[in-house]
């Protein structure tokens, strides 16, 4: 809407300063998949800019059959290329992630509905609390939690870890919907309980159909912060092989292949594939989720 308003020149101005600030965050993700796709040796030889030049543009898939499992064995250990199998990480990571967005959507949504449309006693101060809670840094949590989770038996578990991303994610989640959810119209609201709809159906009813873009946005922030995680997956399920997540394995093969650089791009762009698939398909909603409640009327 602004920008019809605006010049030829202008227009051009614009597109071509956004364009300029894509083509700077992309070079980077762009020659990190072109690394993943050249022979070590040339990797190691030249930049990823040489793979252009004339006798450099070898290609292959063998640093992802490694990452995978399925390549030869490791010169650098005499180990087989199987230990440092991503699929089990993959699988790991997404068994962490989703439920660790889905569980505090869920709560977050329930709690930014009683702020927003309830009256009990505390409701201000309660979420005065609970944005306080926002600037509180999560490291120094982890270790009153894992001796609860000791006693508990839930150390090494995932569910462990659901519950731990689940209260870490909650203040920023609620005070997000809380910002969407309270920008409803009222009338909706009033000619629903002149219906005689109680709070669970008004829920389930209107507040979920018309919240989707804001629990898109959130879930986005969620899962890129799960996802990408190494601290709280380290802290609650260890270092124990068929419980390791895929931060946790680049990690591991940073160390090993610390000068194989195709085989660290490789996995390095399938723990970056899923996330960006993610962020894609849910981009239109994200914009409509963060817009949410910075104007009225």
């Amino acid at each position: 809407m602004v920008a019809s308003k605006l010049n030829p020149v202008s227009k051009f101005i614009i597109y071509t300063v956004l364009i300029i600030l894509a083509a700077f965050w992309t070079i980077p993700t762009f020659g990190l998949l072109i690394t993943s796709i050249r022979l070590p040796d040339d990797a190691s030889a030249s930049g990823w800019w040489m793979f252009f030049t004339p006798g450099k543009t070898n290609v292959t898939m063998q640093n992802y059959a490694e990452v995978f499992g399925v390549g030869a064995a490791d010169t650098q250990g005499g180990n087989s290329a199987s230990s440092n199998n991503l699929s089990q990480s993959i699988v790991n990571t997404v068994i962490m992630a989703v439920p660790s967005t889905i569980i505090p959507i869920f709560l977050a949504a329930l709690a930014a509905y009683a702020f927003a449309w309830m009256n009990f006693p505390g409701r201000k101060w309660l979420f005065m609390i609970l944005v306080a809670l926002l600037v509180v840094p999560l490291q120094m949590s982890l270790i009153p939690i894992l001796r609860d989770y000791n006693s508990l038996g839930l150390n090494g578990t995932f569910l462990g870890v659901w519950l731990a991303n689940t209260g870490f994610g909650l203040p920023l989640a609620t005070y997000l919907l809380y910002n969407y959810i309270v920008t409803l119209p009222r009338e909706v609201f009033e000619s629903a309980v002149m219906d005689g709809a109680s709070h669970p159906v008004m829920f389930a009813k209107l507040v979920v159909p018309l919240s989707f873009p804001a629990f898109a946005s959130f879930a986005i922030f969620q899962f890129l912060w799960v996802w990408n995680g190494v601290l709280i997956p380290l802290v609650f399920l260890g270092d124990k092989p068929n419980l390791v997540v895929l931060p946790q394995r680049i990690l591991q093969m940073m160390g090993t292949y610390g000068a194989n650089w195709t085989l660290l791009t490789a996995g390095a762009f399938v723990s970056m594939a899923i996330p960006l698939a993610v962020f894609i398909g849910f981009q239109r909603y994200f914009v409509r989720g963060m817009l949410a409640g910075s104007v009225k009327g």
